[in-house]
């Protein structure tokens, strides 16, 4: 059984560094270590979407987690090397990236 979650966060508002994050997260692009890392924490699939300068992360996570797994060496480079390219929601928490989403509405519901 897995749950989804929805997580926002904005990107630096310029096309050339938008352009490098989005290759940096193609295909076969993202360090290995730190893909591994993702899985073991729960996450079972996860898509990000953009317009403009906003990312919005669907994630379908396991019941456990998020688990607590120590990340790999790579993980704090990696997470400078996004830094360049994110920049927190007005209202994240100091030193909060993804922010969490609350969802509002669902059609299955209605």
């Amino acid at each position: 059984m897995s749950r989804r979650l929805c997580f926002a966060l904005d990107l630096v508002d310029d096309a050339a560094l938008i352009a490098d994050y989005e290759a940096r997260h193609a295909p076969g692009a993202v360090w290995p270590q730190i893909v591994a890392h993702i899985h073991a924490q729960g996450f079972e699939g996860m898509e990000i979407w953009r317009t403009a300068d906003r990312l919005v992360m669907v994630a379908d996570v396991a019941d456990d987690f998020p688990r607590a797994i120590a990340p790999p060496p790579e993980n704090d480079a990696w997470e400078a090397l996004m830094w360049k390219f994110q920049k927190p929601l007005a209202h994240a928490a100091a030193g909060e990236k993804w922010v969490p989403m609350q969802r509002i509405f669902s059609l299955d519901e209605q």
